[in-house]
């Protein structure tokens, strides 16, 4: 649940730029830019949030999501869109617009998503030493019996 809220948040605040840059230009249909706005936030999500942000903090994060949000903007737009515009111009201020929420939308990951609740259970991983057991108590018990029939 986490998780699809979290999802939820990018998407529109990815949607909401890409609707505010992207509908300016008379090429770019309704459909177009929800797929595009669907694709961005997918791929940026699993990249940059789930496994870059845990790993090596908002400010790296926020930098790779901005090369991800240029790269994948611009190729998609020429994808669906077409060359009509000035495709680079408007994929770097759309992706400056969304990584400037994007170190909100981290902040909120480490503090809401990527935290370990009180509700949810924990892992358990493999360790050889867990299920490694103390001898110590029963040979002390067993020593113990054997002064008190030797008294």
């Amino acid at each position: 649940m986490r998780h699809t809220k979290a999802l939820l948040i990018k998407f529109a605040l990815v949607a909401v730029v890409l609707f505010s840059i992207l509908a300016i230009f008379d090429t770019s249909s309704f459909t177009e830019i929800l797929f595009i706005s669907l694709l961005v936030t997918g791929a940026s999500y699993v990249i940059g949030d789930l496994f870059i942000l845990p790993r090596f903090g908002n400010l790296v994060a926020s930098i790779a999501d901005f090369g991800l949000f240029t790269a994948s903007i611009w190729f998609l737009c020429l994808s669906f869109i077409g060359s009509g515009f000035p495709i680079l111009i408007v994929s770097v201020s759309a992706a400056m617009s969304i990584a400037l929420g994007e170190v909100l939308f981290h902040a909120y990951m480490k503090e809401k998503v990527l935290t370990k609740t009180e509700n949810e259970p924990t892992r358990i991983s493999f360790s050889p030493n867990r299920f490694q057991t103390e001898f110590s108590e029963e040979n002390e018990i067993q020593d113990l019996k054997k002064q008190d029939k030797d008294n």
